[in-house]
Formats: structure tokens, C-alpha cells, sequence
């Protein structure tokens, strides 16, 4: 069942993803939620999950991104994508952020993820997309030179933000052939929401003048082939 197809901004996208998450455990009374990929960085602090008395997982393929986050939190060591994983649990949200581009088996992750839903239970996943220009580069250079361009375009603390290999397996905008991956796999799609724009232009003042102009134009004129990024909600039922 395809759902509710909508577009905006980047800037909106970024913004809104965690109160987004607020607001679907809040409105469900969600109580078992596990965070996927979120390694070193949780998306929900412990104050949030200690008010919402949330059980709250983080799952992470990485022990050393894992051991960056406080010792708080329940922490999982598995990799999401494996055909052997296998849940602790059955959870009533799951998510992930900045995350699906990494996955090199998007198939057989979905598939896990669906299976360690429980019944009506919702996935949520944010994350870049093809065809944008700095991502079709960085799926096409080698690491190492996609580093060095990182460090120019978008500095961060790699420590803390560290930079794995992405491969954009099923990391595409609302197309009817993207849709369809996940209602083959038995999701309902609830939404489907596509973004337009980007920072990696903010250093080049000129050329982010341009793409701020073809951002909001793509924002008035939507199509599913030129998003940024993108959020997918899915349903197990």
C-alpha cells in the first residue's frame, strides 16, 4: 500500500527528523524503540527516553562507535544487514539516520528490519539520495579522495562524525520503482517524503546562490529523480 508522497526543503528535513520521531512515539505510545546506526551519536538523549520511560536500543555493527556513546544507553553489537540477524526483541519503532547509504545489502537490512518490527510497529529512515551531484561523486571515487573532499566542502569531527564507505543501495526519491521495493517486502508505506537542496555548496558562494535558486524551484516543481535526501515511514501490518 503506497501512502502519503510529499516534498520540501533540506534545511526542513534536517530540522524536523527528531520531532518527527517525538511525535510518532508520542501520538503511538511507543515503548520499545531501537536506534539503528546510532553508534556514537543517539538521536534521543536520556532525558527524553527517561520521561517517556522508553526501552531504548542502539544497535550498531561498529564496538568502537558503539563505545563512544555513553554507557547509559543499551547498546547491541550486530550487523542489521546479516541474513543470520536475529533481534533481541520485537519493537514497536525503529530507526535510522544517515545510515541506508551504508548498507550494501538494502534488501536483506529492510527485510530485518521488517522482521524486528512488532505487529503495526513503524520504521523510519533518513538518508541521502541519487542522483545528487556530491553523492554520484561520492559513490563513484575512492575513499580516499572522497575523504580529502569531505574535509574541504563539509569539516566535521571525525571523531565523533566519523566517514564510512556509502554505496546508495535503494537510497533513491519516491519513484513508483522505489516504492515498490518496499511494498514487495510486505511494508505499507505511510510516507514518503523527498527533500531538495544541500550544504556541501556553502564554501562556493556563487555556485550555493545557483542551487539555492534550483532548490526552491525543485520545491515548487517536485520530482522524485533530483531529491537530496529523503525520509521513508513504513508500516509492518
Amino acid at each position: 500500500m503506497e501512502g502519503k508522497i510529499s516534498y520540501g526543503s533540506s534545511k526542513e528535513g534536517w530540522h524536523d527528523f527528531i520531532p518527527y520521531l517525538k511525535e510518532l512515539i508520542a501520538q503511538n505510545n511507543f515503548k520499545q524503540v531501537c536506534d539503528v546506526g546510532g553508534g556514537a551519536n543517539p538521536m534521543l538523549d536520556k532525558d527524553y527516553i527517561e520521561s517517556k520511560s522508553l526501552e531504548y536500543t542502539l544497535l550498531d555493527i561498529s564496538e568502537e562507535e558503539l563505545n563512544k556513546a555513553p554507557d547509559s544507553y543499551h547498546k547491541i553489537l550486530a550487523d542489521v544487514a546479516s541474513p543470520d540477524f536475529k533481534a533481541e526483541a520485537k519493537f514497536d519503532l525503529i530507526f535510522s539516520k544517515m545510515l541506508a547509504e551504508h548498507i550494501y545489502d538494502a534488501k536483506q537490512f529492510h527485510k530485518n528490519i521488517l522482521n524486528s518490527l512488532a505487529p503495526n510497529g513503524i520504521a523510519v529512515h533518513f538518508f541521502p539520495t541519487l542522483f545528487t551531484f556530491p553523492f554520484v561523486v561520492n559513490y563513484l571515487i575512492p575513499e580516499r579522495l572522497a575523504n580529502k573532499l569531505l574535509n574541504v566542502f563539509l569539516p566535521r569531527d571525525r571523531y565523533q562524525y566519523a566517514k564510512f564507505p556509502a554505496y546508495y543501495h535503494w537510497c533513491y526519491g519516491p519513484s513508483r520503482k522505489q516504492l515498490k521495493r518496499f511494498t514487495s517486502l510486505g511494508y505499507e508505506i505511510v510516507e514518503y517524503r523527498g527533500y531538495f537542496g544541500h550544504s556541501y555548496y556553502n564554501r562556493l558562494k556563487p555556485l550555493k546562490k545557483i542551487h539555492a535558486l534550483k532548490t526552491r524551484f525543485l520545491v515548487k516543481h517536485p520530482k522524485p529523480f533530483f531529491t537530496s535526501y529523503a525520509y521513508a515511514v513504513l508500516k509492518k501490518t
